[in-house]
């Protein structure tokens, strides 16, 4: 497989990096290593998940998802096969949050225990912390390089202002700065990416690692009526943000160049992603050996530059 410079980290990343969201909450320990296994036997290295998975669902406090991936890396033994992701800053309960030196030394230890592991190898700020100076956050990111528990760092929901001046900030103090960005984008979600983030990535060497690529599922081509929402955890919540005009013209687009591609919509809305010069690695999970062979076809499809042209016209912003 052909991998990717992730920013200038030195880190080299597979074209699709798989979601651990779904890790200890729609997709059980067995079913997640079984994942995992097939990830990695399919030629990919790249995973991402965060020290807040899955704290939305009930009786859940957070770290699931890690757990379940440290109990994968014990087993398999292939932690060197893998270039894993994870984040800190959401909140976790009891006032842990944010991105201050003191929570970042706590939060990556935690992390790093239920990994089962001793280095991470991108850490990445889930979301901006306006109290935390980004001078301070940057330095605690660096005595954690220093220490070897990280190797580089991100960033997750920045507007592309802050991503700026965490940057500069960065160059101009000798800090580690951001390798990567993970922001919302996918054929739907496209106008607050491509507006000022997406020059500023170019221009900057920054990797993008988009999360929702496929639109909560939206552009599988899932849901087409409202009677569709009943398909899944999140269904009812897709449909009201996607089920409209323009996500119906952009499924009737899909649904062409699948057709043309001998490809299903969801391969054809990652495959236009992965062709876009910005992006890195979207990311995008499945549940069962099927999604997760979809998702290795969809990185491995070529679109033609005019299945791409249709593709952006269908899916502009109005």
């Amino acid at each position: 497989m052909q991998l990717r410079s992730l920013g200038r980290s030195g880190l080299q990343v597979s074209p699709l990096a798989f979601g651990g969201n779904v890790f200890g909450w729609t997709v059980d320990e067995a079913m997640s290593f079984r994942l995992l296994d097939a990830w990695l036997d399919a030629g990919f290295n790249f995973v991402d998940t965060a020290d807040v998975y899955s704290a939305w669902v009930p009786g859940h406090t957070g770290g699931e998802s890690e757990t379940l991936i440290g109990k994968w890396l014990r087993k398999s033994g292939r932690r060197n096969q893998v270039v894993l992701a994870t984040k800190v800053g959401k909140p976790m309960g009891e006032g842990r949050k944010g991105l201050s030196p003191a929570y970042i030394r706590q939060a990556v230890d935690a992390s790093l225990r239920r990994l089962q592991c001793d280095h991470i190898d991108l850490y990445q700020s889930h979301d901006d912390d306006s109290d935390t100076p980004l001078e301070d956050t940057l330095g605690a990111f660096g005595d954690l390089i220093r220490a070897g528990k990280v190797r580089a760092i991100g960033a997750s929901n920045y507007s592309a202002p802050r991503l700026a001046e965490a940057l500069d900030v960065a160059e101009r103090a000798g800090l580690p700065r951001y390798e990567s960005l993970q922001p919302l984008y996918n054929l739907y979600d496209r106008k607050v990416f491509e507006e000022a983030l997406e020059p500023l990535c170019l221009e900057r060497g920054v990797g993008v690692i988009n999360f929702y690529a496929l639109a909560a599922g939206f552009l599988t081509g899932k849901y087409r009526s409202e009677a569709d929402a009943a398909k899944s955890a999140r269904g009812a919540k897709t449909t009201a943000t996607y089920l409209n005009p323009r996500g119906l013209r952009i499924l009737a687009a899909l649904d062409a160049a699948a057709a043309q591609h001998g490809a299903t919509p969801g391969q054809i809305a990652i495959a236009w992603q992965i062709a876009r010069p910005s992006i890195t690695a979207p990311i995008a999970s499945a549940t069962s050996p099927a999604q997760l062979q979809e998702l290795v076809a969809a990185a491995e499809l070529k679109l033609d530059a005019a299945t791409l042209a249709a593709l952006d016209a269908a899916s502009a912003e109005e």
